[in-house]
């Protein structure tokens, strides 16, 4: 697996611990409001709490399994595979929700793919 590889996918694994950070620990806190567009008030309530605390364990280990499968196994149909997903949950996300979702979400993902493909 190329280096530029590695290093693209250990970017999409911190950028979603960052988002593990903001769902799981940081629910209510003014950078949560800032990021997903939501009232502290509305990050706050209970149900909406639990959403995204659940939420942030599922990209937690979405974090752990880019940094298995690049870092790990520096397996690059693997990463590939993965970095396909994200890009697809982050297109639903810029249909479902906002468009910039997907370079926000997907940009570095989208990236990663490519140094798969190109410099395998």
């Amino acid at each position: 697996m190329s280096p530029i590889t590695m290093v693209l996918a250990v970017l999409v694994a911190a950028e979603f611990v960052f988002i593990m950070y903001l769902e799981t620990f940081a629910t209510s806190s003014e950078m949560t409001s800032a990021t997903f567009g939501m009232g502290k008030d509305e990050l706050r309530r209970p149900s909406v709490r639990v959403l995204f605390q659940n939420q942030g364990v599922y990209n937690g280990l979405l974090a752990i399994l880019v940094l298995v499968a690049s870092c790990g196994f520096r397996d690059v149909t693997w990463t590939a595979i993965l970095m396909g997903y994200i890009m697809l949950v982050a297109a639903y996300g810029s249909y479902s929700s906002n468009p910039t979702i997907f370079l926000k979400q997907g940009g570095l993902a989208t990236l990663t793919l490519l140094s798969c493909v190109l410099l395998r």
